[in-house]
C-alpha cells in the first residue's frame, strides 16, 4: 500500500490524498460503508459501485464465525466471495467482542469469548486476528486492540492502552512473517494499521502514539472514541491524536459518525472514516439531509410531495416523494428501508466528495461554515 497527500487546506488541518491499494486507488478523505457480514444492508454490490464506493469495511468477528475464514479463503478470498472488485478494510474483531456483554473477556494472550450465535467457545489472539484477515485477503488489516466503554477509570484506560500496544507488537511480527508477501514494487502488499487507544487522557494518547510509531505501521487508527464520551471530548482527542501521527501515513477514525462529525474531524486531520449510521438509521426511518436529520415516519410527511432532500441528486430523491417513503414505513414494506439506505449512503458519499473538492480548492473552512450549519438540526420521532 502507498499513501500520498496531494493537497493541504491552508486554514485547517484537512488534507486530500490518494491511497493506492491492490484493488485500486482510494481518494481521501473517504467514508467506508460497513459490510458487516460481506454485505452492506439493503444495497447490492452493483449499487455500491454506482454510488462510487471506493472501499468497504468487513467485520472479522462475524466473518470468522459465519461462514468462516477458511471457507472464504478456499473460495478465493473475500473480494471474490462477495464479488467486490474494489478495496476492502477489515477490523480485527476486538470491538465486537468488547460489545458482547458477558460473552467475552480480555487476557494477556487475547480474547476468550462465546459466540453470540450458538454459545460455542473461541479464542482470538493477536496472531490469530492477523491470520484470519490474511485468509480473508483484505487490503487493509487492523491490529487486535482492547477498547473500553466510557466512563472508565484512569487505571482501566491505561491498562487497555498498554495491552493494545503489546498486542500490536505481536500482530506486527505475525504480519511481517505471513505469506503471501508481495515483493514487486509494482504490486501492492496488504497493509496493517495500528490502533491508538488511551481513552480521553492526553498523556495516554501521546504514549500510545509514540509506542505504535516506534513499532511502525502502514497507517494509524484512532480507536476508543464514540463509546459514550461527550462530543467535545471526541473532537479534542481526535485533534490531539491526529496531529501527533506521522504526516505521511493515513489516519483512520474508527466508528465515527454523523455527517457533522465527518466534516469536523476532517478539519482535524483525519483521512478515513467508517460507521454503520447511514444504513442503520435508514432502517429506522432516519434520513440525513442538507438541512439535518429528519424522521420520515413522522405524520407531517404523510402528504408531503417533495423529495427527501431538495438539494440531493440521488436516484431516490429524483423519483420518490416523502409521502411515499412515509407510506412504505407505515405499512412495513421492505422497500422503505432499502430506499432510505440508498439515499443516506449517497448523502454520506456526496458529502465526502464535496469535502475533497473543498480541500483541493483551498477553501475548506468556508465550505465547513456554509454547509455544516445545516447539519445540526435533528428531528425527533412523533410521540
Amino acid at each position: 500500500m502507498k499513501f500520498e497527500v496531494t493537497h493541504r487546506d491552508p486554514g485547517t488541518r484537512a488534507r486530500a490524498g490518494i491511497l493506492h491499494t491492490a484493488h485500486g486507488p482510494v481518494e481521501t478523505p473517504v467514508f467506508m460503508p460497513v459490510g458487516t457480514a460481506g454485505t452492506v444492508k439493503g444495497l447490492s454490490q452493483e449499487e455500491l459501485e454506482r454510488l462510487g464506493v471506493q472501499i468497504l469495511l468487513g467485520n472479522t468477528y462475524h466473518l470468522y464465525l459465519r461462514p468462516g475464514h477458511d471457507l472464504i479463503r478456499s473460495l478465493g478470498g473475500l473480494h471474490r466471495f462477495m464479488s467486490w472488485p474494489r478495496a476492502i478494510l477489515t477490523d480485527s474483531g476486538g470491538y465486537q467482542i468488547m460489545s458482547l456483554e458477558g460473552l467475552g473477556k480480555a487476557t494477556e494472550d487475547g480474547y476468550e469469548f462465546r459466540s453470540h450465535l450458538d454459545g460455542s467457545r473461541h479464542s482470538l489472539t493477536p496472531e490469530r486476528a492477523v491470520e484470519i484477515q490474511m485468509a480473508l485477503g483484505s487490503d487493509i488489516m487492523m491490529v487486535l486492540d482492547h477498547c473500553v466503554e466510557y466512563p472508565y477509570s484512569p487505571q482501566v484506560a491505561a491498562a487497555a492502552m498498554g495491552l493494545t500496544t503489546r498486542w500490536a507488537r505481536r500482530c506486527r511480527s505475525t504480519f511481517l512473517n505471513s505469506e503471501p508477501r508481495i515483493s514487486s514494487p509494482e504490486s501492492r502488499a496488504p497493509a496493517l494499521f495500528g490502533i491508538v487507544q488511551g481513552g480521553i487522557d492526553p498523556d495516554l494518547r501521546r504514549q500510545s502514539v509514540e509506542d505504535l510509531v516506534a513499532i511502525g505501521f502502514e497507517g494509524y487508527s484512532i480507536g476508543g472514541l464514540s463509546v459514550g464520551e461527550p462530543k467535545s471530548a471526541t473532537y479534542e482527542v481526535t485533534e490531539f491524536t491526529a496531529e501527533r501521527l506521522p504526516h505521511d501515513r493515513p489516519r483512520y477514525l474508527m466508528g465515527v459518525g454523523t455527517p457533522q462529525d465527518l466534516m469536523e474531524c476532517v478539519a482535524r486531520g483525519v483521512d478515513m472514516f467508517d460507521c454503520v449510521m447511514p444504513t442503520r438509521e435508514a432502517r429506522h426511518g432516519a434520513i440525513f439531509t442538507s438541512q439535518g436529520r429528519l424522521i420520515i415516519k413522522n405524520a407531517r410527511y404523510a402528504s408531503d410531495p417533495g423529495p427527501l432532500d431538495p438539494a440531493c441528486s440521488c436516484a431516490v430523491c429524483a423519483r420518490y416523494s416523502r409521502a411515499y417513503l412515509r407510506h412504505l414505513f407505515a405499512t412495513g414494506e421492505s422497500l422503505g428501508p432499502v430506499l432510505a439506505s440508498r439515499h443516506n449512503l449517497h448523502f454520506y458519499l456526496d458529502t465526502m466528495r464535496e469535502i475533497r473538492d473543498a480541500i483541493r480548492s483551498g477553501g475548506y473552512n468556508r465550505f465547513r461554515s456554509r454547509t455544516g450549519s445545516g447539519l445540526h438540526s435533528a428531528e425527533t420521532p412523533d410521540p
